[in-house]
């Protein structure tokens, strides 16, 4: 059966393995989890679940939000996603999801969002190398030649300029799991996954185990 949740990112922190090999990893909260609606092919025309993660006050949902989540039967939730999974017929709205669904060992795709960089040069966000320092120069951080002259005589595409770096969602493929911790529905793993501290990860078996 294919696994899904969501988590939040804790931060990072290094652990031991039994063999005393010193291993980063990234410590996320998932869950408690709940299925707060199923899309079928009848009626939707695709098989997918959607799972609420975080509490949130009643008084901060619109009255279309809280009714979905009265027609499920669940308390309200801060964050939502859709996971499309190959079988869904174990999964029933209102059923909770937590960190012991996956276990020591296993491989996972990681989806989130990474550090928004704000508006950044053509040096910092594409790794050009600056020009001259000295004082007769003027461009020492430009982007560089903008084409070649009269023919064709237009920036080409693709060219690094400056503009907005990072916040974007990046997925990172067979991350493994380190360990688990049950009580406190933790997931600890092995390297880093995308995004700050307190960003939403989405966490699903990989595709390529």
């Amino acid at each position: 059966m294919k696994k899904a949740i969501l988590a939040k990112k804790i931060g990072m922190t290094q652990i031991f393995d039994e063999n005393a090999n010193l291993i980063p990893v990234t410590v996320l909260e998932a869950g408690p989890c709940v299925v707060s609606q199923k899309k079928t092919i009848e009626n939707d025309g695709y098989e997918a679940i959607q799972i609420g993660f975080g509490e949130v006050k009643e008084k901060r949902m619109i009255k279309p939000e809280l009714g979905h989540f009265k027609k499920a039967g669940v308390a309200p939730k801060k964050h939502l996603k859709e996971f499309r999974l190959e079988d869904i017929s174990s999964y029933e709205v209102g059923a909770e999801i937590k960190a012991d669904i996956f276990a020591a060992g296993d491989k996972v795709d990681v989806t989130g969002t990474s550090k928004g960089k704000g508006y950044q040069g053509a040096i910092k966000k594409y790794g050009q190398s600056r020009g001259p320092m000295g004082h007769g120069s003027k461009s020492h951080r430009v982007a560089g030649s903008m084409g070649a002259a009269t023919s064709p005589g237009r920036v080409m595409k693709g060219k690094g300029l400056p503009s907005h770096m990072g916040c974007n969602q990046i997925t990172v493929q067979n991350l493994e799991v380190a360990r688990i911790d049950v009580d406190k529905n933790l997931i600890l793993l092995k390297g880093a996954v995308p995004g700050p501290k307190g960003t939403i990860i989405a966490i699903k078996d990989s595709v390529k185990a």
